[in-house]
């Protein structure tokens, strides 16, 4: 059994954002020469998720208006009350309602992979979702297989 890891960049520029990054994954499947298996996508942060979707704006459009109101951002977060916390460092933002939004969505998501190919539906997508734009994010693909 063979391992390949590789990391794969986003810059977000909004609030919440979504990025295809399936034809980048399949790229990482393309660089392992790994033919069947099975791959992790994982964002190593706790303000974004992974979701497997489909890509079309206006069904984005409703993602992001279920996750406002699922989730809102005036709401009060007890994570935002900076004055009150010993334990942890902030880096100033008030995002609570970011790591909540990952929390419901997950940071991974595991797939086949079949004759070196992604075995998704033509239809669907992989998406980090950026919740606590604008940053620089880094996702880990890991292809595991022969």
């Amino acid at each position: 059994m063979k391992i390949h890891r590789q990391k794969i960049e986003v810059e977000s520029k909004t609030q919440i954002e979504f990025f295809d990054i399936t034809a980048q994954v399949q790229a990482v499947i393309d660089a392992s020469e790994i033919r069947e298996g099975i791959l992790l996508v994982f964002a190593p942060h706790t303000t974004m998720g992974i979701a497997v979707n489909h890509n079309e704006p206006m069904l984005i459009q409703d993602f992001m208006r279920i996750l406002y109101k699922l989730v809102p951002m005036d709401d009060r977060y007890s994570h935002d009350l900076f004055e009150l916390r010993k334990s942890s460092k902030s880096d100033g933002r008030s995002n609570g309602h970011s790591h909540c939004k990952s929390f419901l969505l997950g940071v991974s998501q595991t797939l086949p992979v079949e004759k070196g190919k992604l075995l998704i539906n033509p239809n669907q997508s992989i998406f980090a979702i950026e919740f606590d734009g604008s940053r620089k994010r880094d996702i880990t693909v890991q292809i595991m297989g022969i």
